[in-house]
């Protein structure tokens, strides 16, 4: 075993063990699985990681042969945050689309169907759901993420949403604590600062995690935002205030009274390692309560897990971080790990075995793969004729024949991830043979909103446009391009696939509130008037 010179091997184990870092490749690399025997206890998994069901369940498999009570972490919201299908889409819609439907049982239904899935995989632990209230519609990393914009909407179905994953055998990791819905940065970017008083953050922000933490969540994951009410100069994740003051503080001494594990946001991106450093941030964090590190997202080898390992065992040694907190820290991971191993594993025996034939809740049965999680696409769809002349009057003619989607492409936040497909084009094809589709973004705006629109009426010809926005009132650009295809093409579907913050527009507006690829097949169905099921 490798170790600091003035380490010991318990404190070094330790230091370990409170490590979640992510790897590249679809298999185990030597250096994983040597850090695994060496004391590493967590493993992150990303969508570079994941090629199919198979490949992912003998993966998991092969890091249990080093270590049996490890815990397989992945990042899997469902809706626009997927790895399990980042190369096709989920099958699930998201959480704006649930908390639009509001039915709770439907939540817990397509979370447990979830949870199903990645406990056959042999995934464990579930960085999900978002319990964060999206009070800022412009906000440009939760959005659809989000349930809703009202705290009581937002803690039920939280709520629904951990019993259903748990009820699977996979530990749910409740985020963005203490809330990341009224920020206006990205904090994979930059450090967002929230200017509220104490009074309105327990009044909305904190009102789902409270409800999550009652309802039995093993983890809360922390968020890197400075909320200056709670703490001037340090940001959630490493703020002693947030995390022991708050989060873990009893509710007699006016806290949430989480006894399980904190987990971080990934300490790489750039609210934290470009102000504090990778290794500063990483030793704050454990020493403010923090129980274990997510260092996955854009850092995944071995150079690293020891970097920060040496960090953490030099900072006790420094007396900058206690070695009984560290051991703390390190016994709610491996608590964790024993559950997720012993009671949570024979939970997932279960939902497994049970699957094959178990009757889905009523409405949800659609005699296809995606079941639930179709049904509940179709569920969420906002489907309205816009006001104005006969058009209001006159029902809707779904098309026909051939048509052409434009869609209107803003660029990915980080969480969603660029390599994962969205919109209307390849369920409306499969529908409606010969469509054609293209893709515009903001630089393809330079000759202005008139000339985006002129090319896509060249590219459209005559056949029938569908215009495919996401959070269009979030983007001048795109919502300028769209007011002059109207005013060309006003026969124009518009189909948004964001929050549907902006009033409705087109010969057919249909909101689906999010842009999985459900979500994409429900809105295509509407176009082609397809009923549902066939």
């Amino acid at each position: 075993m490798t170790t600091l010179a003035t380490g010991t091997e318990s404190l070094t184990r330790d230091a370990l063990t409170v490590l979640q870092p992510g790897f590249t490749g679809t298999s185990a690399p030597e250096w994983l699985l040597r850090q695994l025997g060496e004391g590493l206890t967590s493993v992150g998994l990303f969508g570079r990681n994941i090629e199919s069901p198979e490949q992912l369940a003998a993966l998991t498999a092969q890091l249990r042969e080093v270590r049996p009570e490890v815990l397989v972490a992945i990042d899997e919201e469902g809706g626009d945050v997927t790895r399990l299908e980042a190369r096709t889409g989920s099958s699930f819609p998201g959480n704006l689309a649930l908390g639009h439907v509001d039915d709770t049982a439907l939540t817990r239904a397509v979370a447990h169907e979830l949870g199903r899935r990645l406990a056959a995989c042999g995934v464990n632990l579930n960085w999900a759901p978002s319990a964060d209230v999206n009070s800022d519609p412009d906000n440009p990393v939760i959005g659809v993420r989000s349930f809703g914009d009202d705290p009581q909407l937002v803690a039920r179905h939280t709520v629904a949403y951990v019993e259903g994953l748990q009820s699977a055998g996979v530990a749910a990791c409740v985020k963005h604590f203490p809330g990341h819905g009224d920020t206006a940065v990205d904090s994979h970017h930059a450090l967002p600062r929230i200017d509220v008083d104490m009074g309105t953050l327990r009044e909305r922000e904190l009102v789902p995690f409270q409800a999550a933490i009652d309802s039995g969540a093993k983890g809360v994951m922390s968020a890197h935002i400075l909320l200056p009410a709670l703490d001037e100069s340090l940001p959630g994740t490493l703020s002693p205030a947030a995390l022991m003051g708050l989060l873990r503080a009893s509710h007699q001494d006016g806290g949430l009274g989480h006894s399980g594990l904190i987990v971080t946001d990934g300490m790489e991106m750039r609210a934290i390692s470009g102000t504090y450093g990778l290794e500063r941030g990483s030793v704050l964090a454990v020493a403010a309560g923090a129980d274990a590190l997510c260092v996955g997202g854009g850092l995944a080898d071995e150079e690293t897990v020891l970097r920060l390992r040496d960090a953490l065992v030099r900072a006790v040694h420094d007396g900058e971080l206690t070695e009984q907190r560290l051991a703390d820290a390190a016994g709610r991971v491996r608590t964790l790990a024993r559950w997720a191993n012993g009671a949570g594993a024979a939970t997932r025996e279960r939902a497994v075995s049970q699957a094959a034939g178990a009757a889905e809740p009523a409405g949800a049965r659609t005699g296809t793969a995606d079941g639930v999680g179709l049904a509940a696409a179709r569920r969420a769809l906002r489907v309205t004729v816009p006001g104005g002349g006969t058009a209001a009057t006159q029902a809707f003619e779904p098309l026909t024949g051939a048509a052409f989607v434009a869609s209107f492409s803003p660029a990915a936040n980080i969480a969603v991830g660029g390599e994962t497909p969205w919109g209307v084009a390849a369920e409306l094809t499969r529908l409606l043979p010969g469509t054609a589709t293209a893709a515009y973004a903001a630089d393809a705006a330079g000759e202005g909103p008139s000339g985006l629109a002129a090319g896509v009426l060249a590219d459209a010809a005559d056949r029938r446009i569908v215009a495919v926005v996401r959070d269009v009132h979030r983007h001048p650009w795109m919502a300028d391009a769209l007011d002059a295809l109207l005013a060309s093409r006003p026969d124009t579907v518009v189909v948004e696939m964001g929050v549907p913050q902006a009033p409705p527009a087109g010969a057919l507006h249909i909101a689906t509130h999010g842009a999985a690829r459900v979500c994409g097949r429900a809105a295509a169905e509407v176009i082609a008037g397809q009923p549902p099921g066939d």
